[in-house]
């Protein structure tokens, strides 16, 4: 039987294994690695404070990952599919290592990101400049 999420060091697995798929899938790894051009070192560390406080509360992450999204969004259009196939490798990736209520938490978590950033993405703007 697998373990649960327990700490830092099981985020760091998880999101390390996540990205490595992410990198060499044929559906979204362009996007990071030749629009985005990621920063692998810098990247990964931001994703273990992102991850440990989404699940943990640590407090460990300050950012706006939707400025991010929607600068990528205006170089290369993000479409859902690209939204599905992220999700199904985290799922994957989670499903592989972990069981228990902090694996079906950081699965809710990931679904829910992704979902409200496709609604921010694909329907912004749609009432500018009505009050």
């Amino acid at each position: 039987m697998k373990r649960d999420i327990e700490n830092r060091e099981d985020i760091k697995l998880l999101v390390d294994q996540f990205y490595d798929k992410v990198k060499a899938d044929e559906v979204i790894g362009f996007i990071f690695n030749d629009i985005a051009k990621v920063n692998w070192e810098k990247h990964l560390p931001v994703m273990y404070d992102f991850w440990e406080n989404a699940i943990f509360y640590s407090g460990t992450y300050s950012g706006n990952p939707m400025s991010l999204h929607h600068h990528l969004h205006h170089i290369r259009p993000l479409i859902s599919k690209h939204f599905t196939q992220w999700n199904k490798l985290f799922d994957e990736t989670v499903d592989e290592n972990f069981e228990g209520e902090k694996a079906k938490l950081i699965k809710q978590r990931a679904l829910s990101i992704s979902t409200v950033m496709q609604q921010k993405i694909f329907h912004v703007n749609t009432d500018r400049g009505h009050l």
